[in-house]
């Protein structure tokens, strides 16, 4: 993946989303005058397809998985902004290509949940956003992070 996206002497990411990053469509930068240069790529295929793969990674590395319902959003058309923002991922990846989901050893059978939201935080539907955690004993076993301080907290604990 790294190769193939031609990255490979690119410096690694710490984080898999830019954490104040907000995503948009291209209708919605024409409805609110801000489209700022960001064109819509020609080549949507290479976007796609570095998608499809992401998909597939996500069932190992669930750290990825807020960033990917985010730029799946764009399948349909992605702008430049949303396949500098797919590389950041790869980056991220490179970056820690061993991290995955681990099960602790212990017996504790207890389920924790916990929940975190931000009110209003999609730009283009004003949805709120919110994250979760799911652990069994001491171990992280479902989540959805609603941004990288979630993503750190949790699954680099594991």
């Amino acid at each position: 993946m790294i190769s193939d996206a031609g990255i490979a002497s690119s410096k690694p990411k710490e984080t898999p989303v830019e954490q104040s990053l907000k995503l948009t469509n291209t209708e919605f930068d024409t409805y609110t005058n801000t489209n700022k240069g960001d064109e819509l790529l020609e080549d949507m295929g290479s976007y796609q397809r570095l998608i499809g793969k992401f998909l597939y990674l996500i069932i190992a590395r669930p750290d990825i998985s807020y960033a990917m319902q985010s730029l799946s959003q764009f399948m349909h058309a992605p702008k430049k902004s949303h396949y500098e923002e797919a590389l950041h991922v790869v980056k991220y990846i490179k970056k820690r290509p061993w991290m995955r989901m681990l099960m602790s050893s212990d017996s504790n059978e207890e389920i924790k949940v916990f929940c975190d939201s931000d009110w209003a935080s999609c730009p283009m539907s004003r949805k709120s956003v919110t994250g979760y955690y799911i652990k069994l004993g001491s171990s992280t076993i479902s989540g959805k992070p609603r941004s990288n301080t979630l993503y750190l907290e949790v699954w680099h604990t594991q």
